[in-house]
């Protein structure tokens, strides 16, 4: 029997097993009735979606508003794990399927290493494309903090204790002695998730989210990120290229915005600035002062049955480590110096902690490169004396992991917004030369005046005036990244990314606060460090960004600049204000022809491309799957270099184990080995179905636009139909809902807009206006059904589009979201706008199976509809006791039992959709 179908039993079966242990911990802790309640409405949700008939279950929700309010917390609860456990489960099936799962004589999984290098063979790939694209490549997902990740680090934590657990029962070879001890460790583990409080007693504070995401290295990316190095070194020197021993360059490098990011977060300042960058820096020296410790164990050759190198003789000859038990063992001795070293360069960068103490002072390391230059020692004797297969183990690991980290860990990008911009360079103006009023000026005034700014070596801050808060918070940041680069190095801090870009002006104006902390010097252009990356979110800026791009790289100052920078250009293209502002299809579409202006236009000013995607965990903040979004941009957008934003619960969910890390980011560099390196002939998109799309986009914005914006009452219908205001509320982070104090849709964060209408399963930003533009266009195109049906299997950026919004139609339950609309006061209007959107979705889901040549939706898909069977039956009680709790809490019933209650069904509903952030 084919392994893979042995593993889709083993999911059933650790679900199964899951459910069982938390409903015997929920016995111990809590009694037989609140087990037998759960047990109850599971049972009802069960047989509810065994119906055919699309109607509400008409036992379930009676049953769950009847549970007795000293339950019914309990009960949530109970189902908030519920969710969360189906997750751990698939998770494990996963990571067993990477194991187990591909039977002798098939084909590599797509998106695997092995797969695209046989895809690139067979192309006629040569090995100094790979060579020369891989020497210039980069691969980046960037964590940020939204707050779409709604647990506690304490449940992360058991949660994946209970992952490790089940991944050690498929252990090949296992006694039934060590299953039993297994077992036992789940049970103890999920016992131990029932009596943990999963709510936060206070706001995410930003040195939590900083915390919480370095957490993530030391369970998944130390391990996992050498790993792929070793793995992909070793496909390609098994390849048919013989790509030879040299090790990879380090293109693939970790970024993050934890700390960094100033975008409508007041509590962003210089100080959380610095203290991240010690945060990281600790982190990573830890982890190396540990990897020696281990190393030196490891290492216990003795010089009296191996020869050493002379340059190792060296190391071992200057140590400080005098122990005569070990002047036989020269290798400890110089790991022992190194440490050493470590250790004193640690406490330099301000560790306040070492793993072990060194065994004398040492002299620090000047950079990571001197650092790198001892272990390179150790290898190269090795290698030299009979012991290569020392060498390429631990210390092969630890020598890949220099390379990527250095001492700084993770490269740090900063972010504002580019109004707050405007707002500190008019200030600054104001100081020195009063009248210049440049906040009033016309855009043409505004590049005149910054370029000739920019000439000049005089600044404009002075210690002698006073300047706002705002423009002092904006310079003690800006100065702080001056320090983090003499400190820890350029790859610290080497990204600047300006929100809400429109305007040449606004590059401009970040060159010119760059001037006044020393991060540029008009007298020594070529020391420019940062990029400065461009932000396009609204369809109106999507729009215009290439004129701006193209006007902004005619100014000298800025053309001198880049070609400091290495003559690229990064550009980031935001996912979710752009399906904010115009929906999902004319998002998407907006994207890829801004995508395909900038290739364009970079080639003809022989500027290298590089993008830089914002997505989201959501379809509606352009989250899906990875490989096929990489692989579906337009020909020539990848180029080697991808950088993209994992956020919010995605984080966890793609690195909360070494088997998912290692999953997710060889799906990165397989997608963009493919993307970069196939023939771009073979994915240029038919003409016919770009002008369809165009026509579609047209039609689907106008559908989008006439409800969300110009619908009287809508804004009011979001807010009541909608667990938005509830959310606004929670501890889930320690940024605002809202821009500003207005509840206008326009200044709402698109990460509550996407979680409110998540919440409420009508998932509106994921699909809204499809329907309606492929109906109307229909009406003009009697053969449209026909191309609709060639772009889909012809079109990777339709394939990717269409699959997408499969998901999240079914993932939509309009039965449930009509018992939301209900809460509303004023029904008769609420009523109006719902018959719409309801209208609208069978409009969408009838054209999607059209397309897609399907009875049902997923009917291709069963990965996902056997994941949507096991998670659903857990993930509709709680749709239906949020609901109960939230017509209690609007009606005045603020006790804690109930809002703590709320608060767990959001989480569990969160964790059930997986992506709903």
């Amino acid at each position: 029997m084919p392994r893979r179908r042995l593993t889709a039993r083993a999911l059933v079966k650790d679900v199964w097993l899951l459910g069982r242990l938390l409903c015997e911990a929920i016995e111990a802790s809590d009694g037989r009735e609140t087990r037998e309640i759960v047990e109850r409405v599971r049972a009802l949700s069960v047989t509810g979606r065994r119906k055919t008939s699309p109607r509400l279950n008409d036992k379930l929700a009676p049953f769950c508003a009847d549970i007795p309010p000293r339950t019914l917390k309990r009960v949530v609860r109970a189902f908030s794990q519920f969710s969360q456990l189906v997750n751990i489960a698939e998770d494990a099936h996963q990571a067993r399927v990477q194991r187990f799962g591909i039977a002798d004589g098939e084909p590599a999984m797509p998106g695997t290493i092995a797969r695209s290098l046989s895809v690139l063979a067979a192309a006629g790939v040569e090995v100094e494309d790979i060579r020369k694209l891989l020497s210039e490549a980069v691969v980046s997902p960037v964590f940020t903090a939204h707050p779409t990740e709604v647990r506690r680090k304490s449940v992360i934590d058991i949660e994946q204790e209970l992952a490790r657990c089940l991944s050690r029962l498929d252990q090949p070879g296992l006694t039934a002695q060590d299953a039993d001890r297994y077992r036992e460790d789940l049970e103890r583990a999920t016992t131990t998730l029932w009596q943990t409080n999963s709510l936060r007693g206070r706001r995410l504070q930003v040195m939590d989210e900083i915390l919480n995401g370095l957490s993530y290295y030391d369970s998944t990316i130390f391990r996992v990120i050498p790993e792929v190095y070793g793995a992909l070194e070793n496909q390609l020197r098994a390849s048919p290229w013989s790509f030879g021993p040299d090790a990879l360059p380090p293109f693939l490098r970790m970024g993050s915005w934890i700390g960094g990011d100033r975008d409508g977060n007041p509590y962003v300042n210089g100080e959380t600035l610095r203290e991240a960058l010690r945060l990281q820096s600790e982190r990573v020296f830890s982890f190396y002062l540990r990897e020696l410790h281990s190393l030196g164990a490891e290492l216990s050759l003795d010089d009296r049955y191996v020869k050493v190198s002379r340059d190792l003789q060296r190391l071992a000859t200057v140590s400080p480590d005098r122990s005569e038990q070990r002047r036989h063992e020269p290798y400890r001795l110089a790991i022992s110096g190194i440490y050493a070293r470590l250790a004193a360069t640690a406490r330099k960068f301000g560790s306040t902690e070492l793993v072990r103490e060194p065994v004398a002072a040492a002299p620090r390391y000047q950079n990571p490169t001197e650092f790198a230059a001892d272990l390179a020692t150790i290898s190269k004797s090795l290698i030299a004396n009979g012991a290569e297969k020392i060498a390429v183990g631990k210390l092969r690991s630890l020598q890949r992991a220099v390379d990527v980290f250095g001492f700084h860990l993770v490269s740090l990008d900063l972010r504002q917004n580019s109004e707050v911009h405007q707002r500190v360079i008019h200030e600054l103006f104001e100081s020195v030369r009063p009248g210049t009023s440049y906040e009033a000026l016309a855009e043409s005034d505004r590049i005149r005046l910054l370029t000739e700014e920019l000439r000049s070596f005089q600044l404009l801050v002075t210690p002698l005036k006073t300047y706002s808060a705002e423009t002092m918070s904006e310079l003690s940041v800006l100065r702080e990244a001056a320090e983090a680069h003499k400190h820890y190095g350029s790859a610290s801090i080497p990204n600047y990314i300006i929100s809400k870009a429109a305007t040449p002006s606004d590059l401009l104006e970040v060159m010119i606060l760059f001037r006044e902390v020393g991060l540029f010097r008009p007298d020594e252009p070529e020391a420019a460090s940062v990029n400065i990356i461009p932000l396009f979110e609204t369809i109106s800026d999507l729009r215009n960004s290439h004129n701006v791009i193209q006007t902004v790289l005619a100014t000298e100052a800025y053309r001198t600049y880049l070609k400091a920078l290495g003559g690229k250009q990064e550009i980031m293209l935001g996912y979710s204000d752009s399906n904010k502002d115009g929906g999902y299809l004319t998002s998407g579409w907006e994207l890829y022809k801004a995508e395909m202006a900038f290739i364009r236009l970079f080639e003809r000013e022989g500027i290298r491309l590089s993008l830089f995607h914002g997505r989201g965990g959501s379809v509606g903040r352009g989250g899906g799957p990875s490989y096929e979004a990489i692989t579906a941009l337009p020909p020539g957008a990848v180029a080697g270099s991808i950088r993209l934003t994992e956020q919010g619960e995605v984080i966890a969910a793609k690195y909360s184990n070494p088997a998912l890390g290692r999953r997710n980011l060889e799906l990165l560099i397989a997608a963009t080995l493919e993307a970069s390196l196939l023939p771009s002939d073979a994915q240029e998109p038919d003409p016919e179905f770009l002008h369809a799309m165009e026509e579609l986009s047209e039609l689907a914005f106008g559908a989008y636009r006439s409800l969300v914006y110009e619908t009287e009452g809508f804004e009011r219908f979001f807010w009541e139909a909608t667990i938005i205001g509830e959310i606004a509320k929670l501890n889930i982070g320690s940024r605002p809902a809202s821009r500003s104090s207005s509840r206008r849709i326009e200044d709402l964060r698109a990460i509550p807009w996407v979680f409110g209408w998540s919440q409420s399963r009508i998932m509106l930003p994921g699909w809204f206006g499809f329907g309606s533009a492929v109906g109307q266009w229909l009406t003009g195109h009697p053969d449209g059904l026909q191309t609709l049906q060639r772009m889909h299997r012809d079109w990777p950026f339709f394939q990717t589009l269409i699959a997408n919004m499969e998901m999240v139609l079914a993932k939509t339950n309009m039965a449930l979201a009509a018992r939301y609309v209900d809460l509303a006061p004023d029904a008769p209007a609420h009523e109006k706008i719902f018959a719409r959107i309801k209208d609208e979705w069978e409009a969408t889901t009838a054209a999607l199976l059209g397309i897609t040549d399907q009875a049902s939706l997923l009917e291709n898909n069963p990965a996902l509809k056997q994941s949507i069977h096991h998670r659903f039956p857990c993930l509709d009680p709680l749709n239906h006791m949020q609901i109960d709790l939230l017509r209690r809490h609007r009606a005045g019933e603020r006790d804690q039992d109930t809002e703590e209650a709320l608060h767990l069904t959001i989480n569990g509903i969160a964790a059930g959709l997986r992506n709903s952030g």
